[in-house]
């Protein structure tokens, strides 16, 4: 197989690019040049910048594709450059949305690809929906030959998946973890979420490519492994050898409090219970079934963010703001018992 990725270093694209270098396809990735120093022999890169459409439309003119994937597409006139740069270039594009368009608030917390997709809280999500959109009308209409991904919490050996968390990543988090400090969660902890290792979406996305059974179609990849942001949190204290201190805070106090953009990644996004439904998946890849279990994979990158000090990023902005969010609350706690 010959595939053209946009991008292809990212949390969910390394894996694959990985895994498909290992299985011997004949792989180009797009892209600056950032962390190509990661990637595995044998992978053929285009260095240039994708939003110039000239200089990648003169670098590609005597290729064409099995597939092309997108992953870094975030607005409408990024996937029609793409339709005009891979109009009959390719015999699969498939495009990276998001779970988050999905409908908020949930008429039913049970998800697959018929849920409606409708987010008002989150600009994200409208942006990857009108993609979606744009790319369904573009195979309707002129037979580009399209599916569409759409990913939920997806999560690698570099960054700790979390709720809330400040704009340097994860490790400010972990550090409050590790030093006993109270770790602000959202709600009360008790609602359903779902952890995907980027091991097993590469499976599932690998079974999609080429696929006659994905064309004009779209595909949720999750695991079907369902968590509670306590046992999430709580399994990221036990990889650490400590115990959780766990604090609890209303997701609309958050948004409210914060210029972090909670009203989209909570109120639009974690804060509501999910459970993906992913059988349309199995039946298109029947040998899919993921395999990482997330207390298992959550220590995988535990020990490798521990031993890779680079990927330690202090956010003291962040941790102010934690103990601000928490003072203030224990304050009117105190207030109001008199």
């Amino acid at each position: 197989m010959k595939a053209l990725f946009i991008g292809g270093t990212g949390t969910i694209s390394m894996a694959i690019t990985r895994k498909l270098a290992e299985q011997g396809h004949e792989l180009y990735l797009i892209n600056r040049g950032n962390r190509n120093e990661d990637l595995p022999e044998g992978i053929k890169v285009i260095t240039a910048d994708i939003n110039d459409e000239a200089d990648v439309a003169e670098k590609i003119k005597d290729l064409s594709f099995d597939v092309v994937c997108d992953f870094i597409g975030f607005v409408k006139s990024q996937l029609e450059r793409d339709y005009r740069l891979f109009n009959g270039k390719t015999r699969q594009f498939m495009y990276i949305s998001s779970a988050s368009a999905y409908q908020k608030p949930l008429s039913d917390y049970r998800i697959n690809e018929g849920t409606p997709l409708s987010n008002p809280y989150w600009e994200y999500s409208r942006n990857k929906i009108e993609c979606e959109e744009y790319l369904m009308k573009m195979y309707r209409e002129n037979g580009f030959p399209i599916t569409i991904i759409r990913p939920s919490h997806t999560y690698d050996e570099r960054s700790v998946p979390l709720g809330v968390h400040g704009n340097k990543g994860s490790w400010q988090v972990v550090k409050r973890i590790m030093e006993g400090k109270p770790v602000i969660i959202h709600g009360d902890g008790t609602s359903l979420w779902t952890m995907t290792h980027n091991s097993d979406f590469a499976k599932a996305f690998i079974g999609l490519m080429g696929n006659i059974h994905a064309i004009g179609e779209a595909f949720q990849i999750t695991t079907d492994e369902t968590l509670t942001w306590n046992q999430i949190y709580t399994a990221i204290a036990d990889s650490l050898g400590v115990k959780l201190n766990a604090y609890y805070v209303p997701s609309s106090f958050l948004a409210d409090v914060s210029d972090y953009d909670f009203t989209g990644s909570l109120i639009g996004d974690k804060a509501n219970s999910v459970v993906f439904d992913n059988s349309k998946l199995k039946k298109a890849v029947p040998d899919f079934f993921p395999e990482m279990r997330f207390d298992i994979g959550i220590k995988k990158t535990i020990d490798y963010i521990l031993s890779h000090k680079e990927l330690q990023i202090e956010d003291k902005e962040f941790d102010a703001w934690c103990d601000k969010v928490i003072n203030a609350l224990e304050n009117a706690k105190k207030e109001i018992r008199g």
